[in-house]
């Protein structure tokens, strides 16, 4: 179906202005009691979970699932300005005029025709420009910004991205692994509980400077990888209840068996 059609049954367009005008009607006097009695904050885990439902959509790179959660999203953003129009802070014309002015504005090497060497140099002039901008103005250092809801693997490897950018960085790779050595061997002398966890966050941080070295993203692996032993555990528990066994009624050795078929059949 095309994205731009109307929808003639319900008369509202199947555009974002068409969402607008749904949610619009929503809140109003004859609309919905319970999204009447939303605000701004009622709404806030509800979008940062739709979010993540989306963000699984797209690791499953599941289509269907891509469009619904898509819309999800839009929804929330569609309500967060529709509670903005009611309490006279700002328009969904604002939204739109602020990004358009923003995104022209940090890319002159595509409507300036300014000269950019790298993609460093690209990101590098991105930094100088947000600067100039008001919303950043008052930043003073060039980790102020950085979203506090935020998971904490996805904050550390945009701090070191950030840092990276002034040359604050190893030479290689070798300095980062010589790094994650000297931090478990830091833990290994640990001898109280705040000792451990001070040193196990700095190996956690100094892993999530690896993933940057190599170009991955920390946090998509590490849900990979929690996708990963979620399959291979519940095809254990699937491979006891044939065997009328349970997991924790299994020897060391037993386990490691069905580990290894389990990671045979989910790689």
């Amino acid at each position: 179906m095309n994205i731009l059609e109307t929808n003639s049954e319900n008369g509202y367009p199947s555009t974002f202005n068409g969402l607008l005008k749904l949610v619009e009607k929503l809140r109003g006097p004859d609309g919905c009691p319970w999204d009447q009695k939303q605000t701004r904050e009622s709404f806030r885990n509800q979008f940062l979970e739709e979010t993540y439902e989306l963000i699984d959509a797209l690791d499953e790179g599941d289509n269907g699932s891509i469009c619904e959660e898509s819309g999800d999203v839009l929804l929330h953003i569609a309500f967060q300005i529709q509670l903005a129009k009611e309490l006279d802070l700002f328009s969904e014309t604002q939204v739109f005029k602020n990004i358009i002015d923003k995104l022209i504005n940090r890319h002159p090497h595509v409507f300036e025709g300014a000269e950019i060497k790298d993609e460093k140099h690209l990101l590098k002039n991105w930094d100088a420009i947000k600067k100039t901008e008001k919303t950043h103005s008052n930043y003073k250092s060039i980790l102020d910004g950085i979203p506090k809801a935020m998971s904490s693997l996805s904050v550390s490897q945009k701090m070191q991205k950030r840092v990276e950018r002034v040359n604050f960085d190893w030479k290689d790779v070798d300095g980062v692994l010589k790094k994650i050595s000297e931090e478990i061997s830091e833990f290994n002398k640990s001898e109280t509980d705040a000792d451990r966890e001070h040193e196990l966050g700095d190996i956690l941080f100094s892993i999530v400077n690896l993933c940057r070295w190599n170009n991955i993203d920390a946090e998509s692996a590490l849900r990979k990888s929690n996708k990963r032993f979620e399959e291979r555990f519940k095809f254990i528990e699937e491979s006891c209840e044939k065997q009328g066994k349970s997991v924790d009624g299994l020897s060391l050795s037993e386990q490691d068996d069905l580990w290894e078929k389990a990671k045979l059949e989910n790689n």
